[in-house]
């Protein structure tokens, strides 16, 4: 679950300080006094900034709408979930799990069946049900960082211990490094990031089997493989280390790769028992008629949704080859986003690239930013921008 959200890192150093709706003022005297718990005191909400711009390329979002098609089958199955809306939806949405692993089977390599597979309002409450049920107070959580910021936010909002583990300078990971960290830390969740976000590289398979293997060495411990952003991938999905890994979980989300971020769809693969254990903290109900029957009728235009995500791998590589010609660094991107430097001053080149009308991430990673592919059309005005940007910044 790299995410499912707007992504961020370490920080959100482009989030404009007066966002949502106006407060009262003495919302800061009252904020000082609420018995707000000490782990969240000082911290700062999850966003990045919604600008009215012509370009917005920050938000790791399918730039393309859903086909007219799908449109009008999303409408058909509302409209039938519609007339049920009296009655409680299906608590365990066995129709949007059965296919979701009929999905999983077909693309992931691997088969899945729907006692295999959960599903939840976004790939961040995958994250907080696993973390509640294998979390918690007195237990601890790790991530090679930078990564998706939302990994530490919800363990820290679950009151489990975030311990931040470290990348080499390239982005990868160091995994006698990592391996050390685990053995020290003894953590009760690892979360990999594959292809990871906000750097875009993706983890070796020797890798994941290595640090599952040094988690059980330490203490039987639950391995999170977020793989939110593995359809613009050049390689596989590790969906197959599933096998006699009861401790591993596979994360997916529809935001990306589905182009659904308002859908809010995120879901998991991993062993039933895992299944039965996150169950115990689910709310009742927690995924409406309306969402599933949504989830069901893109599952039904896949083959066309996934067309978009070859134009999106088109467009990536393109952006990539464009801004190196031009003089940046990039880091090899398996995501449909790219991280670019470096710069001495990397918010105030994202600014200056803001200034010609194109909005990217500024996430806090000195010295790097990350655009979003998009459209052919918007990633021609980011490429003109940053090539602008190159000739004032080397004036």
């Amino acid at each position: 679950m790299s995410g499912d959200t707007p992504e961020s890192t370490t920080g959100t150093p482009d989030l404009p300080e007066a966002s949502g709706p106006a407060r009262a003022k003495d919302t800061p005297a009252v904020r000082d006094t609420l018995p707000v718990r000490a782990e969240l005191r000082g911290k700062s909400p999850y966003g990045a900034p919604q600008l009215d711009v012509p370009v917005r390329l920050n938000t790791n979002e399918n730039p393309y709408p859903l086909p007219e098609a799908l449109v009008e089958r999303i409408a058909e199955r509302v409209r039938e979930a519609a007339r049920g809306l009296n009655r409680y939806p299906d608590r365990d949405a066995v129709a949007l799990r059965t296919e979701l692993a009929k999905y999983l089977t077909r693309t992931g390599g691997h088969p899945v069946a729907p006692e295999n597979v959960w599903a939840a309002n976004g790939s961040n409450e995958v994250i907080q049900q696993l973390l509640q049920t294998f979390g918690g107070p007195g237990r601890s959580a790790i991530g090679f960082e930078p990564s998706y910021s939302m990994h530490a936010l919800i363990a820290r909002g679950t009151g489990t211990d975030w311990i931040s583990g470290p990348r080499e300078p390239d982005f990868t990971i160091d995994l006698a490094a990592a391996r050390r960290a685990i053995a020290e830390h003894r953590p009760d969740v690892v979360f990999l990031t594959t292809p990871n976000n906000p750097t875009g590289n993706a983890l070796p398979a020797s890798t994941v089997r290595a640090l599952y293997d040094a988690a059980q060495a330490a203490k039987p411990s639950m391995v999170v493989l977020d793989e939110a952003y593995v359809e613009f991938s050049h390689g596989d999905s590790l969906l197959p280390l599933l096998d006699g890994r009861p401790h591993l979980v596979v994360s997916r989300t529809m935001s990306k790769a589905f182009g659904a971020a308002g859908l809010r769809l995120g879901y998991l693969a991993a062993h039933p028992a895992v299944v039965d254990a996150v169950q115990l903290v689910r709310l009742p109900y927690h995924l409406s008629a309306v969402t599933q029957a949504t989830a069901l009728a893109a599952l039904e235009h896949t083959g066309t949704l996934l067309g978009y995500v070859e134009q999106l791998k088109a467009e990536r590589d393109r952006l990539v080859a464009e801004l190196r010609a031009t003089g940046y660094e990039v880091t090899a991107s398996d995501a449909n986003f790219v991280q670019f430097g470096r710069f001495e001053d990397a918010h105030d080149a994202w600014r200056r690239i803001l200034d010609r009308g194109v909005l990217v991430r500024d996430n806090g990673v000195p010295g790097w930013l990350r655009v979003t592919a998009g459209t052919p059309e918007e990633n021609d005005a980011f490429l003109d921008a940053v090539r602008e940007v190159k000739k004032e910044l080397s004036a």
